[in-house]
C-alpha cells in the first residue's frame, strides 16, 4: 500500500440510501426480515413534496429508504431506470466542506455544494460527489447535531418494532461496474478520495467452469471504509456482473456487506423471517475442514446454515450471501463474521458464483 497523506479523514459509513418503489413497504420490509429499527421520517408531513424517507437503524448501520411521490421526482426517474438499489454512500467525515474541497480539486464531479442544515438539535453539513454510474458519495459533519438522523427529519417511533438480529456495522460495499471500467473506478479512488489498493483478484482467482469476474478492493487509511470494485471477464456464459448491469442498467453498487459476532444466530433469525439465502451444495463441506483447518465453530452447525468459511493469514472469516431483495436480479446482501480475518473469503468465491449461476440458470439469464 502507498503512503501518500490522508487527505480525506473518514471516520466511518454514515448512512446508506435506497431509492425504492415503496419506502413505506421497504421500511417495514427491513424491519421484519432483517432486524432493524425504526429512527426517523421525512415526507409530506414535513414540507417534503416529492419523496419519502423513512430512517432504519442496527447497530452502527442506518439505511435511508427513499421513495418519490411524484413521476418526475428524480427519486422516481431514478427507481424507473435502475429498480430499488443504492443511490447514496453517505461517509462520516470531520469537515465535509473540506472533503469537497479536496475530492472536487483532485477531479471528482460535484453533486452537491457544502450546506449546513439546522434545527433544534443543532447543525449538520453535508456536501456529495459523484463515484461510478449515477452513485454518489455524501460526506456527513454532524459533530455539532444531537437529532435522530437529519434536519428535516422526525423521530419515528410506531408500534411495531421486531427484535434486531445481531447486525453490527457495514464492512464493506462492492460496487460491480462495466467492461473495463475496474482500472479507471480504482483510479478515482486512489486519486481522488486517497483509497489504496488492499487487494486485487483476477479471472484466474474468481471464475468458474462459464462464468469470471475481476476486482480490486479499495480502502481508506483506517480500514473502516473497503470497496471492492467488480468488472466482467471473458467466460462461457454471462457473468453475474453482466446480469447486474443489464437488470440495473448500468454500473452501481451491487451488496452491502454486513458483520455480526454470531453469524448462526444471525443467519438462523433471517431466514426464520423469511430471507433467502444462496444454496451452497453439501460438497462444499466434504474438503472445506481441509482447506481452513481448525475454527471455533461446530462444522455441522455450519453446514446446517449453510455457511461459506475461509482463512488468510490473520484468521478466518464465515460469510454467507442472500439471494437478491428485490425482484431484479441486482442488489443483495452480505452476511460476514470476522475471526481475525482481513481478506474477502476468496477460497470461497468458486462455490458462491456456482451458486450464483445456478440461480442465474432458474432465471434463464446465465
Amino acid at each position: 500500500m502507498t503512503n501518500t497523506a490522508e487527505f480525506l479523514q473518514i471516520t466511518g459509513t454514515d448512512y446508506v440510501e435506497f431509492y425504492v418503489g415503496n419506502a413505506k413497504q421497504a421500511a417495514h420490509y427491513y424491519q421484519s426480515a432483517f432486524g432493524f429499527q425504526p429512527v426517523a421520517y421525512a415526507g409530506l408531513e414535513t414540507g417534503l413534496k416529492d419523496r419519502a424517507s423513512y430512517v432504519v437503524r442496527q447497530g452502527k448501520i442506518t439505511f435511508v429508504l427513499t421513495a418519490g411521490l411524484v413521476p418526475d421526482s428524480p427519486v422516481t426517474e431514478h427507481q424507473k431506470k435502475h429498480g430499488d438499489g443504492v443511490k447514496i454512500i453517505a461517509l462520516n467525515v470531520d469537515d465535509a466542506k473540506k472533503a469537497f474541497e479536496e475530492t472536487t480539486s483532485r477531479g471528482a464531479r460535484p453533486f452537491q455544494q457544502p450546506t449546513t442544515t439546522q434545527d433544534a438539535f443543532g447543525q449538520v453539513t453535508t456536501s456529495s460527489i459523484y463515484t461510478y454510474g449515477e452513485t454518489l458519495h455524501v460526506f456527513v459533519d454532524r459533530k455539532n447535531y444531537t437529532g435522530p438522523f437529519l434536519p428535516g427529519f422526525v423521530k419515528w417511533n410506531p408500534t411495531y418494532q421486531p427484535k434486531d438480529t445481531g447486525l453490527l456495522y457495514v464492512d464493506h460495499i462492492v460496487g460491480n461496474v462495466d467492461w473495463d471500467e475496474m482500472d479507471k473506478v480504482a483510479a478515482f479512488y486512489r486519486t481522488v478520495m486517497g483509497f489504496d489498493q488492499l487487494i486485487s483478484f483476477d479471472d484466474k482467482d474468481i471464475s468458474t467452469e462459464y462464468t469470471a469476474l475481476k476486482s480490486k478492493v479499495m480502502a481508506n487509511k483506517n480500514l473502516r471504509i473497503k470497496f471492492p470494485i467488480n468488472e466482467p471477464a471473458k467466460g462461457l456464459k454471462k457473468s453475474q456482473i453482466e446480469e447486474f448491469l443489464d437488470f440495473y442498467i448500468g454500473p452501481g453498487p451491487q451488496h452491502v456487506a454486513m458483520a455480526t459476532e454470531d453469524i448462526l444466530a444471525t443467519v438462523s433469525a433471517h431466514r426464520n423471517r423469511g430471507v433467502d439465502f444462496l444454496h451452497v451444495p453439501d460438497t462444499y463441506y466434504e474438503t472445506v475442514g481441509e482447506r481452513v483447518g481448525d475454527i471455533d465453530e461446530d462444522m455441522n452447525n455450519l453446514r446446517e446454515h449453510r455457511v461459506l468459511i475461509d482463512r488468510d493469514e490473520d484468521g478466518y472469516l464465515l460469510q454467507l450471501f442472500t439471494k437478491p431483495v428485490q425482484d431484479r436480479p441486482t442488489f443483495f446482501f452480505e452476511i460476514i463474521q470476522r475471526k481475525g480475518a482481513k481478506s474477502f473469503g476468496k477460497g470461497n468465491f468458486k462455490a458462491l458464483f456456482e451458486a450464483i449461476e445456478l440461480e442465474q440458470g432458474n432465471r434463464g439469464t446465465l
